[in-house]
């Protein structure tokens, strides 16, 4: 029996209409409950990485060369920072300090125990490049401000520093090495963006065609018979990587000089955090290897 006054209809009898409000107190509490598992399963899938037993760090750079504060991360091994040597790391465009530090990467450091690096990520903002160019002096910031901060903080073995990097900071690393001859024991270049022309490069890489050629590897590398002759070199690239035939050039020009200090190597893959992850083993181990070495030289 219904009840209504006029055209409204005024509900059920008292009773049904508080047996509606308690099956509706019953979906919603069990809607929270199921909520709370999704959470929880969310929050399990989305985990960051295992580090091993590694510690990983935030510490900032006050920098006068790109008038900013910056962010970098580190990851110190199991056992502590004090005299390892130091691995600095060169984000891609678009990344941020801590985006290398990936299941992978922490396996093989665990691996590598007591030879091992500590490992900084420096921090390149969205697209510098890492060279000095209008809007800051990157390449310095890089060399005067950061790897000095992180030998300070961690107490590291200022004599035993390796550089690399990925795309952006692929192309930082050989810039920043050829500018710098005998300062680092390692140079990495991993899907380094290199092009041969200013008019083939990403917008925004460089301040102009007089900024491209002040800072162009590839010339540098084609012009130069002494080109990295100080330095052990790695260069890698993926087979599908829009940056594979310039590396390819590069590398090629640089072990056609009998530089047995040049490694090379052309894997499958593309351009971007896959890539990386699947080789960051092979990576690590070529610092290690070379940091070892440099401290026996």
């Amino acid at each position: 029996m219904s009840y209504r006054r006029g055209s409204y209809f005024l509900g059920p009898p008292a009773r049904r209409r508080h047996r509606g409000r308690g099956r509706l107190l019953v979906a919603l509490a069990l809607l929270l409950v199921a909520g709370a598992v999704v959470g929880v399963v969310l929050a399990a899938t989305h985990r960051g990485p295992d580090a091993r037993g590694a510690d990983v760090e935030s510490f900032s750079v006050r920098s006068r060369l790109v008038h900013r504060t910056l962010e970098q991360k580190a990851v110190v091994p199991t056992g502590g920072a004090e005299g390892r040597p130091l691995l600095v790391l060169l984000h891609g465009r678009g990344s941020k300090p801590g985006d290398a530090f990936s299941d992978e990467f922490f396996a093989e450091l665990d691996r590598l125990g007591s030879r091992a690096p500590v490992v900084v990520e420096v921090n390149g903002g969205d697209h510098s490049y890492y060279h000095d160019r209008d809007d800051g002096r990157w390449g310095s910031y890089v060399v005067r401000e950061a790897i000095p901060a992180a030998v300070e903080r961690y107490g590291v073995d200022k004599d035993r520093i390796a550089l690399g990097g990925t795309s952006m900071g692929g192309f930082g690393a050989l810039d920043i090495a050829r500018r710098n001859p005998r300062r680092f024991c390692a140079v990495g270049g991993h899907s380094a963006a290199l092009n041969r022309r200013a008019s083939e490069t990403a917008p925004g890489a460089f301040d102009d065609a007089a900024d491209f050629r002040r800072h162009d590897v590839y010339r540098y590398v084609r012009r130069n018979a002494r080109a990295y002759a100080r330095e052990n070199l790695w260069l890698d690239v993926g087979r599908a990587d829009p940056f594979r035939s310039v590396n390819a050039e590069v590398a090629r020009t640089l072990k056609a000089r009998d530089r047995a200090d040049v490694e090379w190597h052309l894997r499958p893959g593309g351009h971007g955090g896959e890539y990386f992850r699947a080789n960051v083993a092979s990576y690590l181990r070529f610092y290690a290897r070379e940091l070892e070495r440099c401290g026996d030289r």
